[in-house]
């Protein structure tokens, strides 16, 4: 018997939203895992390629993801299946944690699971980072350009949505320029 391809999204994107803590780039390497080692959905340059379309859209890195993938694997039922099982963790967590945080809040043992948490975030985030650049071919100069950008950004008065504007058209240009010099030689 086939497996229901919509269940299968489903639970692929409900695993990756309820084991993972710290958001979006903590997900990346278990999103990975799952679409390109296992389930063989995606290949690495697809999955660097819907990475930078779901970190570019509006909302949440995993429902994204999952809207992405979903189209590609099942169409809009695909969809729909991937963004439920992304999404419906996080609200029955959030939905028990309302009912009960008021109670154990202070408590030594909540502190101490959140202080926990932290550092293994921010390893998961590293690690994500680490085998983006891998897999995105970084090297010294393809870093200039995000570091130039970062530290215009953080150090001046500019907006961050006028650098993101100005980067997609200067980005546009360039390809643009680079795809008709190809063009031109052959």
């Amino acid at each position: 018997m086939k497996k229901n391809i919509y269940w299968d999204l489903f639970l692929v994107f409900f695993k990756i939203g309820a084991f993972t803590i710290g958001g979006g780039y903590a997900m990346v390497p278990l999103i990975k895992e799952a679409l390109v080692d296992k389930k063989k959905w995606l290949t690495d340059n697809e999955f660097v390629d819907s990475l930078a379309i779901a970190q570019s859209a509006p909302g949440i890195l995993a429902v994204n993801t999952a809207i992405i993938t979903g189209q590609k694997i099942a169409g809009p039922l695909g969809t729909i299946a991937g963004t439920l099982g992304a999404v419906l963790p996080s609200f029955l967590m959030i939905l028990a944690l309302a009912t009960c945080l008021s109670e154990v809040r202070n408590s030594k043992i909540f502190i101490s699971f959140f202080n926990g948490i932290k550092p293994v975030t921010v390893a998961l985030i590293f690690i994500s980072v680490i085998k983006m650049g891998k897999s995105a071919k970084i090297n010294l100069k393809t870093a200039f350009l995000p570091l130039i950008v970062g530290l215009v950004v953080a150090y001046t008065f500019i907006s961050p949505i006028v650098v993101i504007i100005l980067t997609m058209i200067i980005g546009n240009i360039y390809f643009k320029k680079k795809d008709e010099s190809k063009g031109g030689k052959k």
